[in-house]
């Protein structure tokens, strides 16, 4: 059985631990290689080996990194079907869904081809006698990066390409659910240029992740992951005096207005509910329809759609979506239908006892439909992270903001209407961090940020975009003086403007 160790200081590195975990091909049900998790001596010489690479790194210059990215950039795209079937095999996605996602990250590495522009600071001129006042950004250090298993490719590519563009070395800890992707994705990025020790990969379960919180040595943490995780990230780095940006889950809502184009609204949530067999932190699992004519239609709509949502094995093109990623996951999920069931939601699309001809023992699940799902249900408070989405009536505009308003996660949220008023009014009212207007998704492209609020992200700083450039970078502004033969004497004043 294959052997996933780590990638420390340009080289494959085994685990020494002793300690493994298995790692699963979800359409099969069966293992299919094993991953070393490392122990709290070996993230230290990860740390040790990305600190002794930092500074030559931070003294390339920016145009130089830039090129690195560049490279990159062309190294991804030449190897993107081999890293789309490294995460369908193991994360249970189809293969189109998962070169979405490696494309989503390439977009961020895109970004990052233009670090010496972002990297610019501010200049004034003659701010007081021979006085010049500028300002620059440079790197931390060594900083790292906690991964989830959804998306093994695209996640790591935002946090990573960012931090190494602007000067830092990066250890990523990603999932130890699909570690072959990431594991390539270091490959490359050598291969691209980056020096020895600029990226390290180092796999592991709690132990790595706090031997990477509890280290001084690294300066920022970034995480992408459940709520609960990231309060823990949160809080650990914080005590510890890191940078921390800490995504948790969610739960978005759909809007569905009476003047929405029906057949575009149930056709939108189709896909975002139930892609990526809703394993998404920006899917979908909430439909709102205002009134109830308008919830009615939805259901009528939608009803067919689930019914005939095609599961089949990650490598079939045609699928609409793969397995759930692991056996336990999928016992979660049917569960969270079960309660649905208990708690009186109308369940009106069953798939849980869907099987696959041929995979008997892959994870998969058919798409259920809840109707009449309550605010005060787990099933609505609670992320299921799986096939499922709800239908909540909302009597009114009004009832309708409130839902995701008043919900403890505000990550993404959508509303679909003809109405440009309403639509309006709804993205300035809404509390939640990423709107979209007749856009199901509303992921923001590379160049802006994503970040939601309340309990769906904890720190200042979101990732991606100028965002990323902020929370990669330190600011350090300095005051020069060239007199110029302008005698000065002392002043012992708080330095002014003189008018």
């Amino acid at each position: 059985m294959k052997q996933i160790g780590h990638f420390i200081g340009g080289e494959h590195v085994a685990g020494a631990s002793g300690n493994t975990y298995p790692v699963y091909n979800p359409t099969l049900g069966e293992q299919t290689k094993e991953v070393a998790l490392a122990s709290t001596a070996e993230m230290e010489k990860a740390v040790a080996t990305a600190q002794a690479a930092f500074p030559a790194w931070a003294a390339t210059s920016p145009m130089q990194r830039a090129r690195v990215m560049f490279r990159y950039k062309e190294l991804i795209e030449k190897n993107m079907d081999e890293l789309a079937e490294l995460v369908s095999q193991e994360h249970g996605k189809t293969v189109p869904d998962a070169k979405g996602s490696v494309q989503r990250g390439l977009e961020v590495v895109e970004f990052a081809c233009g670090i010496p522009h972002l990297l610019k600071g501010e200049y004034s001129d003659a701010v007081g006698t021979g006085i010049d006042l500028y300002s620059m950004r440079q790197p931390l250090g060594v900083v790292a990066g906690i991964t989830p298993f959804n998306f093994p490719a695209m996640v790591p590519m935002w946090m990573y390409s960012i931090a190494i563009a602007c000067g830092n070395t990066f250890i990523l800890k990603p999932s130890e659910k699909d570690p072959s992707c990431p594991m390539r994705l270091a490959e490359l990025m050598m291969e691209a240029g980056a020096p020895a020790g600029v990226m390290n990969v180092v796999n592991g379960d709690k132990v790595a992740v706090d031997a990477i919180l509890d280290d001084p040595r690294i300066q920022a943490v970034s995480f992408v992951g459940s709520t609960p995780i990231a309060q823990y990230i949160y809080s650990r780095s914080a005590a510890a005096g890191k940078r921390c940006q800490a995504m948790g889950g969610a739960k978005n809502h759909m809007i569905v207005m009476p003047d929405a184009d029906m057949e575009q609204a149930s056709d939108a949530l189709i896909g975002s509910a139930y892609g990526s067999a809703g394993e998404r932190c920006m899917a979908i699992s909430v439909a709102v329809p205002v009134g109830e004519d308008t919830a009615d239609r939805l259901i009528e709509s939608l009803r067919p759609k689930v019914e005939s949502l095609k599961v089949g094995p990650s490598s079939d093109p045609d699928a609409h979506f793969g397995p759930l990623v692991t056996a336990e996951h999928l016992a979660k999920v049917k569960s969270y239908v079960d309660l649905g069931v208990e708690e009186g939601a109308e369940l009106v699309v069953d798939g849980r006892d869907f099987r696959m001809q041929g995979y008997e023992n892959g994870y998969f699940m058919g798409g259920c439909l809840f109707d009449r799902v309550k605010p005060d249900m787990r099933i609505y408070k609670e992320e299921i992270f799986g096939p499922v989405l709800s239908v909540v009536r909302a009597h009114d505009f009004e009832e309708a903001v409130k839902l995701p308003s008043d919900h403890e996660f505000g990550n993404g949220v959508s509303i679909f209407t003809h109405n440009g008023d309403a639509a309006r009014e709804f993205a300035r009212k809404v509390q939640v961090g990423m709107v979209g207007v007749n856009v199901p998704i509303p992921v923001p492209l590379s160049f802006h940020t994503f970040g939601g609020w309340k309990n769906s992200a904890f720190g200042d700083t979101n990732q991606h975009g100028p965002e990323g450039v902020r929370f990669y970078t330190k600011i350090k502004t300095v005051t020069s003086r060239w007199p110029g033969g302008v005698k000065i004497g002392p002043d012992f004043t708080i330095p002014t403007i003189k008018s």
